[in-house]
């Protein structure tokens, strides 16, 4: 679990980030977490799953413990992240920039309502099976707040191992050119952290692994994955 008496980082502080993505991330963020309840006041780095929130989640990732997100966060956020089951939401797609697929994970809520989501944006070609050493882009948010962590690009974390199986199908939903499901299972680690939009905070992420879910379209299978 998240440990609220860890010591806070201080880092020197970091130039603004000159791309618009990340905010506008944010801001879908807090849009989202802000319905049906006012924002807290302050943030703490405390995320600490309860049973009963877990248990009451609905199962919207893959069947059963298919999807399943592990992760070790040191720094603002203090936890080691074991995330399957019914307690765990996935969704996933091609990303927006054309740079390759991306995927994300929604952890259960804490006391206060709060949730960690974690989303990985990986370069490399959605669908193609298997891949090695893909660069990765590491963002974390946590929801209803003014908090997200970014690692600024895609050169901080690696994609070692990347699997996208296809999920079965009925033709007729081929046929007719509808999005196609994929179950994404990847391990991997980051040397850099990923940072606060201000710069004020950090969040060292080690290793990961994970499976999780994206759907693709024809012109996603097809497009060409540019890299810098």
């Amino acid at each position: 679990m998240f440990d609220p008496t860890a010591s806070p980082i201080r880092p020197r502080p970091l130039p603004d980030w000159p791309s618009g993505w990340l905010r506008g991330l944010l801001l879908a963020a807090v849009l989202a977490g802000c319905t049906g309840a006012a924002p807290p006041a302050a943030l703490t780095p405390a995320i600490s799953p309860l049973p009963s929130a877990a248990a009451a989640a609905p199962a919207s990732c893959l069947p059963g413990e298919r999807g399943y997100l592990r992760a070790s966060l040191r720094g603002a956020i203090d936890s080691e992240l074991d995330w399957r089951g019914a307690a765990l939401q996935c969704e996933g797609g091609a990303r927006p920039d054309g740079r390759g697929l991306r995927v994300s994970f929604l952890g259960p809520p804490d006391a206060r309502g709060r949730r960690l989501r974690i989303v990985f944006g990986i370069a490399a070609r959605p669908g193609t099976g298997a891949s090695r050493d893909a660069a990765t882009n590491l963002t974390l948010i946590i929801e209803g707040q003014r908090r997200l962590y970014g690692t600024q690009g895609d050169d901080r974390c690696t994609v070692e191992a990347l699997v996208q199986e296809p999920l079965p199908v009925a033709a007729l939903y081929l046929a007719q050119g509808m999005p196609r499901g994929y179950r994404v299972a990847a391990r991997g680690y980051c040397i850099g952290p990923a940072t606060a939009l201000d710069g004020s905070a950090r969040v060292y992420v080690n290793r990961f692994d994970f499976a999780g879910l994206a759907s693709f379209d024809d012109n996603d299978l097809h497009a060409t994955t540019h890299q810098d």
